[in-house]
């Protein structure tokens, strides 16, 4: 793609991003509707999808932004279920669909058929979370989702590199050497992102320059995917780790730059989301001239499709129910879920850009290598128009709906309570006996605070600077609550948006 076809895809892209949020429709469907129907119009320019942009440029920011938002809390929490989805179900989507493929296709070697399987193996959770937040679904099932995402590419992508190399030629296929191969990209790439996020919270504690502060942020994505790649490890797992660490450290930067960074990632990931969905289905007719699809091929690729979605089914109710019924200790820590809800998240197994990237970026010499790309597509786009379609409306019959709202007001109220006593304390150790009594009155109440215009040594710059320091006291309280797991990630982040705006409007030049 040119620039000029980018910047034409971006807009159209935004174009239909803008009708769906309109209409209240699921924006990634409708993106993928329009890029399939748009695809045959006679002029339109060529948007085949090239893997290193979407590898390099599309994947890292929204695995970041996804990994900032994310609770550390509660994806460690939450590990055992996460990586049942994101590791085991990954290699069983890999040999299953393998399996399949090469059965329903027999021209397809089973080295071939393996490396299919790794690429259709991730969900993307971008159009289920989506339409989950949007629905109010249970956050145990939301984390489960969003730490899956978080997870499962690293996974894939590694065991496509394995198959990739067994299906060419370059390296025998082995379980000894795919599992080394795993380990060294996910420990080594965790250890990195780590770092990354590490050195980086560091420097930006000492800029006290918010634009700078926020630059820095914008390269870390990129920089810890190319550096993990360029070490031999998990670019992706280094990209979420460090968004993970930087994420749960947030508290301690400053507050311009927490709410420029969230303003400035919002905005890219509603381009960046827009602009992948709208390629997907840009892909119709490459792939069908490609391929040179024929009804029986065809055919085969929905069985592939079926066997995506089945595998997905089979694995999540063991791997929900065996756990507990094995193991008194999880009992005791975790209730047995209801079959519905475990359907809802059997039910989330939309496949997205990166199962595409990864098919168009096999090696010419792959055999299969046609087949691969239509079986990929009719995966990618049946699992986000079949699932996706039906999500919503399978969430409000089973009426699932989490119970957290209730809970995090209780919870915010208590530590709330908490907090203003700790301003109030820090007031009285901060005031002195110059302070006028109206003052000391009007920042205990916090009634019409922002009247009165400050000056330099008069009654309402004493406000702000005491007002200023009971900031600092609420914040140490909501940010203890937090690591003691009193209040969930959700709700301290919007208590802290809270008191960043209002230390903004305080300390406005």
């Amino acid at each position: 793609m040119q620039g000029v076809e980018i910047l034409l895809l971006l807009a159209g892209s935004l174009a239909v991003t803008a009708v769906a949020r309109r209409l209240d429709w699921p924006a990634p469907l409708l993106l993928v509707a329009v890029g399939l129907a748009v695809s045959y119009v006679p002029g339109v320019p060529d948007f085949r999808l090239e893997p290193e942009l979407v590898l390099v440029l599309v994947m890292p920011p929204l695995l970041y932004t996804s990994a900032l938002d994310s609770s550390y809390v509660n994806i460690r929490r939450n590990i055992r279920p996460i990586a049942l989805l994101a590791i085991g179900l990954v290699l069983a989507t890999t040999l299953g669909v393998g399996l399949v493929a090469h059965l329903a296709i027999p021209s397809l070697p089973l080295p071939a058929a393996l490396v299919l399987g790794a690429i259709v193996a991730p969900p993307d959770a971008v159009a289920a979370v989506a339409i989950g937040r949007k629905l109010g679904l249970p956050r145990r099932i939301m984390t489960l989702l969003t730490g899956e995402s978080l997870v499962n590419d690293a996974t894939a992508l590694t065991a496509y590199k394995v198959a990739v190399a067994a299906a060419t030629g370059t390296a025998a296929l082995s379980w000894g050497s795919g599992i080394a191969t795993f380990l060294q990209a996910s420990v080594g790439g965790a250890v990195i992102g780590y770092l990354i996020g590490v050195v980086v919270h560091w420097i930006r504690l000492r800029l006290h320059d918010s634009l700078l502060e926020s630059g820095l942020g914008m390269l870390v994505p990129f920089g810890a995917y190319l550096i993990g790649e360029s070490a031999g490890t998990s670019g992706v797992l280094a990209v979420v780790a460090a968004g993970l660490y930087l994420g749960h450290n947030a508290p301690k930067a400053g507050y311009a730059t927490r709410l420029q960074e969230t303003a400035v990632w919002r905005a890219v990931d509603l381009l960046l989301e827009s602009w992948v969905f709208a390629l997907i289905g840009l892909q119709l007719r490459f792939v069908l001239t490609d391929s040179g699809a024929t009804w029986p091929l065809f055919g085969a690729a929905l069985l592939v499709l079926l066997a995506a979605i089945v595998v997905r089914i089979l694995w999540v109710y063991p791997g929900t129910y065996v756990p507990r019924l094995l193991s008194a200790k999880i009992r005791e820590r975790e209730a047995f879920p209801a079959p519905r809800a475990v359907f809802i998240v059997a039910w989330t197994g939309m496949r997205g850009v990166v199962s595409l990237a990864a098919a168009v970026g096999l090696p010419l010499n792959m055999p299969g290598r046609d087949v691969i790309l239509l079986c990929t597509f009719v995966v990618t786009v049946g699992t986000l128009m079949v699932q996706g379609l039906t999500l919503p409306g399978l969430i409000r019959f089973l009426g699932i709906r989490g119970d957290d709202e209730q809970a995090d007001s209780l919870a915010e109220a208590r530590v709330k309570a908490d907090a203003a006593k700790a301003a109030i304390e820090r007031l009285e150790q901060a005031s002195d006996g110059n302070v006028p009594q109206p003052v000391i009155v009007r920042l205990r109440t916090l009634a019409e605070h922002r009247t009165q215009i400050p000056t330099e040594d008069g009654p309402g710059a004493r406000w702000k600077r005491l007002r200023l320091t009971m900031l600092v006291a609420e914040r140490e309280v909501f940010l203890a609550a937090r690591n003691a797991r009193e209040i969930d990630d959700e709700v301290f982040r919007r208590v802290q948006r809270e008191l960043d705006l209002e230390e903004a409007a305080l300390t406005r030049e």
